[in-house]
């Protein structure tokens, strides 16, 4: 345990160390290498505002407008019919749009229910296995100009679908109902 607390306090700084003696030993310019990409990471955030903004401004228009009520609604009976606990699946629709969205579902829904029933385990375990598909398209794709991002967004939204109904059958298996 002594040598994992020793790592988690000295790895990173020794890491910084390694790179800036490796570079200064190739005679590169350490210094103005990093106020350069200091620079770059500024350029990159301004230019990444635009598309969190679209972003944030669309998850709090899909909440306040009733949009994800009215989704549980129509999906309340067939989750009851299958077994799933309607209140997991707002969060398997927020977690693709926006993960502090979704982590304030998920710490309402351990509040509200435990952190050891079912509900509190499967909120949890989706939260964990599951990607926020539509934030990382908008931002990353956003940042480097890609406009074509119809294949990505398939196969994200595939692979989250596919690990939620995981995470249900995961949770049943290990914890049972």
């Amino acid at each position: 345990m002594a040598i994992v607390q020793l790592l988690s306090v000295w790895l990173i700084p020794a890491l910084i160390a390694f790179i800036l003696l490796y570079g200064t030993a190739k005679k590169v310019p350490t210094y103005e290498a990093f106020v350069e990409g200091g620079k770059e990471g500024i350029e990159i955030a301004f230019s990444l505002i635009p598309y969190l903004v679209g972003m944030l401004v669309s998850v709090a228009i899909f909440r306040a407008s009733g949009a994800l009520d009215a989704m549980m609604e129509v999906i309340k009976p067939l989750a009851d019919a299958i077994g799933l606990p309607a209140e997991v699946v707002p969060l398997a629709a927020l977690r693709t749009l926006s993960g502090t969205a979704a982590l304030g579902m998920t710490t309402d829904l351990i509040a509200t229910y435990g952190p050891d029933s079912f509900i509190g385990r499967l909120a949890s375990t989706i939260q964990g296995s599951t990607e926020t598909t539509l934030y990382v398209l908008t931002v990353y794709f956003g940042a480097v100009g890609v406009k074509k991002m119809g294949d990505a967004l398939k196969v994200g939204i595939l692979a989250d679908i596919l690990s939620f109904i995981v995470s249900v059958f995961i949770v049943l298996f290990v914890f049972g109902r």
